[in-house]
């Protein structure tokens, strides 16, 4: 059976996780170094490679935390109304600030954006053809998909990059109107069965 790691194990995992982030959001990852990371997350470089193998293994390690927490939020939207899953979006992002700094930033590689926007057009996919009993590959759908989740990838993106001058209940609220426009605009002209009242 394997031993759980520590707090201590886990706070220094998070520090080196943003000390990467933070540097990710000012240059681009080969112009980054092992002791730019250790001094940013007040570790020694034995500490470092205790945890991970170079760089770009600990940007594997912080892109698939990354990715598994914003899956669980995902997974949770069927369960609840547009407005819930938007919240707990937002407040994900509120709540890990720094690594949003990296993802938006003009110095990223862009592939940790893209996979997150991939995630939630999957996500408004399945809703979309489970609503309408439609084919998942059907065009009309692939197209409304794309079109929506990169609305609400800019509201996020310019939130972030705008250094979160906004309250979170305008994003939601942006967010949530953006959500009801395009399921109105959809439902008026996909010929499938109309949405719930």
């Amino acid at each position: 059976m394997e031993k759980k790691p520590d707090r201590r194990t886990l706070k220094t995992r998070k520090a080196l996780r943003n000390g990467l982030a933070e540097l990710l959001a000012e240059k681009e990852l080969r112009k980054i170094t092992v002791q730019e990371i250790s001094d940013k997350a007040d570790v020694n470089r034995v500490t470092f490679y205790k945890h991970c193998l170079d760089i770009y293994d600990l940007y594997d390690q912080l892109e698939k935390e990354i990715l598994t927490e914003l899956g669980l939020i995902m997974l949770k939207y069927q369960e609840k109304p547009s407005e819930g899953f938007d919240k707990e979006l937002v407040d994900y992002i509120e709540q890990n600030v720094v690594i949003f700094r990296m993802i938006f930033s003009p110095h990223a590689t862009g592939e940790l954006k893209a996979k997150f926007s991939r995630m939630i057009e999957g996500l408004y996919r399945m809703l979309l053809t489970e609503k309408y009993n439609a084919k998942i590959n059907d065009s009309r759908i692939d197209y409304f998909c794309t079109y929506h989740t990169q609305g609400v990838i800019a509201i996020l993106e310019k939130w972030v990059l705008d250094n979160f001058t906004q309250q979170k209940t305008f994003i939601i609220e942006t967010i949530s109107m953006l959500d009801n426009h395009n399921a109105a605009l959809f439902a008026e002209h996909y010929p499938g069965e109309p949405p719930d009242p």
